[in-house]
């Protein structure tokens, strides 16, 4: 179990709430200003009197990180507690973040006598209050959820924080774009309940006839119980149609019904239907919201996360395209129970490529476990998923425009991407083509020098334990050459390639397209 953290602005209410959820939750609860005082042996007002605020953050981050590092807890924060960035995220890594929130004014009249309040001790506190708030909240916005206090039973705000608790969402932080990523086994109630926070004013649903006929009794169960104006849009399936005119299709759709800035798109499906989705979301009347749904393994771990959305082109995959983040994702591990094993296959690659790049303990398990992963309900599997979400979120909060580190995560794309293109989208499925190009890749890196070869015969071992291929012929991977060109990471001459230093490390280089080439 985790801790709660209340966090949020002072007088919305969390040294109220904070008792009344740890007794639904049977845990400890405890205020950070009271520790804060206790160990320093003084007031907060006198601690920012007599050694300032920076001294009074200090003192802040020592007791939270302590408590993070404890036996779980409801934790009441101070209002600055988790402005610092690396601490913040430090938090939503290792325990549930509920943001209280409420307007200046019933802040201000709860506060009441501001002299005990050092941040608010001006000439006027309600003009103090809207600044903070204003400075504040990008800080406030990352959070698994916020609630507000205004005008609530703290009895009905201590069991929605309860509820955000046991979901355990996984946070994506972002600022005012954080969003939210709930992992859950056959819970169509959760796509519900993602929309409704959302509050749309109606919904353009997108999918494919295929995910229909499998899944599509999920689908209805999630939004039957949603009175909202609604048009479906199906797609045909297959990664041959993620391109202009299929998009174009959902544009068409949306505004024949009249939808405005409020509609919201639900992309229900694999990763071509979430990149067409997110696509049409970020262009239609120049963006709107949209929540995603995967179906596949594929799209669980990659697609659903990370805002990249686009259409192919016939230059190469990917060429067209934009980034923008969801406003939620529902991964819904159920869904797996009717996906083909190859294409279960083939979504294993991408947690293989994440593992290898950012997590020894991942890859590690995904050793062990390799049978059981190919079983869509063992644990094994739910936990890698959740895992693989986990550690995407992480590369992405601190690289989300892909200018360094997140391009680690296309380990495995230069030559996939270059195979899939070179087969006409139908040869290789993605997942297939990227464990092919992350054997190569990882090939010619050792090579290099630069890679050690244990973690290419590692790498190749559980791709063939897990039913993927290895190899491809030379004539195929001269054939596809001549998309490594046209890389969309390309960069002049040479393309930002991820480099794996040793199982669960990598960083980023530019190399040659040259070295890819085959003899």
């Amino acid at each position: 179990m985790k801790s709660l953290l209340l966090a949020g602005f002072m007088g919305t209410g969390k040294t109220t709430v904070g008792p009344l959820v740890a007794e639904r939750l049977g845990l400890p609860f405890v205020d950070t200003d009271d520790l804060v005082a206790k160990r320093a042996g003084a007031s907060v007002p006198e601690i920012f009197r007599r050694e300032g605020e920076a001294k009074f953050r200090e003192r802040e981050r020592e007791v939270l990180e302590s408590l993070l590092a404890g036996a779980p807890h409801v934790v009441a924060l101070g209002g600055g507690t988790l402005l610092a960035r690396d601490l913040r995220h430090r938090a939503l890594d290792r325990a549930v973040v509920v943001t209280l929130t409420s307007s200046p004014a019933e802040i201000l009249r709860r506060v009441g006598d501001v002299s005990t309040r050092p941040n608010l001790a001006s000439a006027d506190p309600a003009r103090r209050i809207h600044e903070l708030l204003e400075a504040r909240a990008d800080a406030y916005a990352e959070c698994h959820a916020s609630l507000s206090t205004e005008g609530v039973d703290p009895d009905e705000i201590a069991q929605a924080a309860a509820a955000v608790h046991a979901r355990d969402p996984i946070a994506l932080p972002l600022g005012a774009r954080t969003y939210v990523i709930d992992v859950v086994r056959d819970a169509p109630e959760s796509l519900t309940d993602a929309i409704a926070r959302l509050a749309p004013s109606s919904l353009v649903v997108v999918s494919d006839a295929t995910v229909h006929r499998a899944r599509g009794a999920s689908l209805e169960r999630a939004l039957n119980h949603l009175a909202l104006p609604k048009v479906d849009v199906t797609l045909p399936h297959g990664e041959a149609h993620k391109t202009l005119a299929t998009a174009q299709t959902i544009w068409d759709a949306a505004l024949g019904a009249g939808v405005d800035r409020d509609t919201l798109i639900v992309s229900f499906g694999g990763g071509v239907t979430s990149d067409l989705a997110g696509f049409a979301a970020a262009t239609l009347l120049r963006g709107v919201r949209f929540v995603s749904s995967p179906t596949t393994l594929l799209a669980m771990v990659d697609a659903s996360v990370g805002g990249k959305t686009g259409v192919d082109h016939p230059a190469g995959k990917n060429l067209i395209g934009a980034i923008h983040q969801p406003s939620g994702v529902v991964v819904d591990t159920a869904h797996l129970a009717t996906l083909p094993a190859r294409e279960m296959r083939a979504g294993l690659a991408e947690v293989v490529k994440i593992a290898l790049a950012t997590s020894a303990e991942l890859f590690e398990r995904l050793e062990r476990d390799a049978a059981a992963l190919l079983d869509p309900a063992s644990d094994a599997l739910f936990h890698a998923v959740r895992e693989s979400i986990v550690l995407k979120a992480q590369v992405v909060r601190d690289d989300e425009r892909e200018n360094g580190r997140r391009a680690i995560l296309n380990l495995g794309h230069t030559i996939g991407h270059a195979l899939e293109a070179g087969g006409g989208f139908h040869k290789h499925l993605h997942g297939e083509a990227v464990a092919l190009g992350t054997v190569r890749e990882l090939d010619v890196t050792v090579r290099a020098g630069a890679t050690p070869p244990d973690v290419l015969a590692r790498t190749e071992r559980l791709f063939r334990a897990l039913g993927l291929a290895t190899e491809v012929p030379a004539d195929e991977l001269r054939a596809a050459m001549r998309f490594v060109g046209a890389d969309k990471k390309r960069r002049g001459a040479r393309i930002r390639v991820p480099v794996v230093t040793a199982v669960g490390c990598s960083d980023v280089r530019e190399l040659s397209p040259e070295v890819f080439r085959v003899p």
